[in-house]
């Protein structure tokens, strides 16, 4: 194949077949490269634009970020349906098949260790949002309630930074308070009990505009790293 890879992640070998017409970065549909036990899921892209000076120009390029991040993440949410994918840093590109193959002997120990411990899991995102000041300490109290439930159900959590931002859901756009802003690693089959748990939160939010934003299930971008890449 002419042309660079584009690393979109690496796990273990896997039988399902990938969604039909599947189209990756670039519109490039991915493929796989086996080495020793391991899989890179790769496309074929140009090195007109994806080599390191032009790619460069295009990270800056708002419109072409949107479309390229979103046929990543529509790879990786493929993967996720029939494997456990470790995830690569968006934009990993490497020359050719060899260069991949480099990668995955370099990183083998790391890869199957983290593969070991991410399998058959996936990664919940919950955010508490308070769209009112007055109520901000009993919201937060809910929050922190919540938060303590879900971590003893969950296998391990990763908490970012919480910030002042915009909230958009529906048709509502609204200034809130993020209380709450936390990633949980989850068995797969426990996902079902995970997404009641939250529901059930619902039923009891404080008033003052207090909203609970659940995403997921996506691959464990959380919890791993390879290189630098999550």
């Amino acid at each position: 194949m002419s042309g660079l890879r584009y690393v979109y992640a690496v796990c273990r070998p896997f039988e399902a077949a990938l969604q039909a017409q599947l189209a990756g970065v670039a519109g490039s549909p991915p493929t796989a490269v086996h080495h020793e036990g391991l899989v890179a899921v790769v496309s074929t892209v140009p090195a007109a634009e994806f080599a390191e000076e032009p790619l460069r120009g295009r990270l800056e390029d708002p419109s072409w970020l949107t479309v390229t991040a979103r046929a990543h993440e529509q790879v990786i949410d493929a993967l996720t349906t029939v494997t456990t994918p470790l995830p690569l840093r968006f934009a990993t590109v490497l020359p050719d098949d060899s260069a991949v193959r480099v990668l995955l002997e370099t990183h083998a120990t790391e890869i199957r260790a983290v593969l070991d411990r991410l399998a058959g899991r996936v990664e919940w995102s919950v955010r508490v949002y308070a769209g009112v000041e007055r109520e901000a300490e009993q919201a937060g109290h809910f929050a922190a309630r919540l938060h303590e439930e879900l971590r003893a159900a969950a296998e391990d959590t990763r908490l970012r930074p919480t910030r002042i931002l915009k909230v958009t859901e529906a048709e509502e756009s609204a200034w809130g308070r993020n209380l709450l802003d936390a990633a949980y690693l989850v068995p797969r089959r426990q996902s079902g009990g995970f997404v009641e748990m939250v529901d059930k939160a619902r039923e009891s939010l404080p008033e003052g505009g207090v909203k609970v934003h659940l995403t997921g299930p996506w691959a464990p971008y959380s919890f791993c790293s390879l290189g630098g890449g999550q």
